[in-house]
């Protein structure tokens, strides 16, 4: 548990030889005053690679938002005609690169009091959900204003999903390699939600499997992987995804 919530500082992490036993996958070896140690840290991402993604994140959500901004403007119109109660954009605090918090943006797809009890995952059928609303998701319409946090710098347009807060603490408990998630900044789109772990994980093994792609994704990752991610993600919109609700 401590080397799993160690990972996402980017720091060497060595242990003593007589745990072992708690050990998987690839170690290196090394000492410290003549005591050896194994090296157990998750592969970091180099600067040289993450100065390549992130110059393509710039161009990227800059050319999105200066070419999508008709559909902004008609999405807006839409989510005002439809509920002209509530705000237009949605915010909500999420974790980011290196366990650090941001306020991810969204239109707003939901009823204006449809976190009184505080934050929840939608679910199939969810009476929260405005008409409009929904079909925003069905396209995943409602995650554009997300290109915004890419430009800024909190996300990337390919990494894993953010998760709220409290799911963090929560799944941390219970996946190995969970942080590890955090070595990279989290996606728009991802790895995982292409190989269908999208939406809710109504159990375990679907919160499991998502990490597993996420963790695959930041070992494998390639400007040629993202741009597959990215047509992917956009002929599975086009369609429309079964598990966007």
């Amino acid at each position: 548990r401590l080397i799993n919530d160690l990972f996402p500082l980017g720091k060497s992490i060595l242990i003593s030889p007589v745990l072992m036993h708690v050990i998987s996958g690839k170690s290196t070896f090394g000492n410290v005053s003549g005591e050896p140690l194994i090296d157990v840290s998750h592969p970091d991402i180099s600067p040289s690679t993450a100065s390549c993604k992130r110059a393509a994140d710039i161009v990227i959500s800059a050319l999105a938002l200066v070419l999508l901004t008709p559909v902004f403007i008609a999405i807006a119109a839409g989510i005002k005609i439809k509920s002209p109660d509530g705000s237009i954009l949605y915010r909500q605090e999420r974790v980011g690169f290196r366990k650090k918090h941001f306020k991810i943006i969204k239109f707003r797809t939901m009823r204006p009091d449809a976190e009184e009890n505080g934050p929840a995952l939608s679910s199939p059928d969810d009476p929260r959900i405005t008409p409009f609303g929904r079909f925003l998701r069905k396209y995943r319409l409602d995650e554009l204003p997300q290109f915004w946090n890419v430009f800024k710098g909190d996300m990337s347009v390919v990494g894993p999903r953010p998760h709220m807060l409290a799911h963090t603490e929560e799944y941390r408990q219970l996946i190995d390699q969970y942080m590890v998630r955090h070595l990279v900044k989290p996606g728009i789109t991802g790895w995982a939600q292409i190989q269908g772990f999208r939406g809710a994980t109504d159990e375990l093994w679907q919160m499991e499997r998502r990490v597993d792609n996420d963790v695959w994704y930041i070992e494998h990752w390639s400007l040629s992987l993202d741009l597959k991610i990215i047509v992917r993600t956009i002929t599975n919109a086009i369609s429309g995804e079964e598990n966007a609700y």
